[in-house]
């Protein structure tokens, strides 16, 4: 290194020394076919028809929102997992980024089920409110 800098020989020109087959995997950039955006936005538009009909048809309750739940998460994974290249990462990446909103999920749906029994102890031991 001592004889590159006294030769004038910048950090730079010592890198361009090194071959091709030591580019390492992460050097290298991966493109993906337009076929396979294609096929999803395709699919994104399917959901997001099916997520319509089931409000043009007049689907009311826990099924409606079922069945829209269901058409966003689908969504939502397709979009995740081939437009932020997910599908691509380590696993230890996708964990950190998809199970943080998957345990507030759990948390929320425990805290709804606690309210309601909350609510009905509250009734049983005050009486109902006036």
């Amino acid at each position: 290194m001592a004889e590159a800098t006294a030769n004038g020989l910048g950090q730079h020109a010592l890198h361009s020394t090194h071959d091709a087959a030591a580019i390492t995997k992460a050097d290298t950039h991966q493109e993906h076919p337009i076929k396979l955006y294609l096929v999803v936005w395709a699919w994104l538009f399917i959901l997001s028809t099916c997520s319509y009909l089931v409000d043009y048809f007049g689907i009311h309750g826990y099924l409606r929102w079922s069945l829209i739940l269901i058409f966003m998460m689908l969504k939502a994974g397709l979009i995740v997992a081939v437009f932020m290249h997910m599908a691509w990462e380590r696993l230890a990446m996708m964990y950190a980024i998809i199970l943080p909103p998957i345990l507030v999920l759990v948390f929320v749906t425990m805290m709804v089920l606690e309210a309601d029994y909350t609510l009905l102890t509250r009734i049983a031991f005050f009486g109902p409110g006036p």
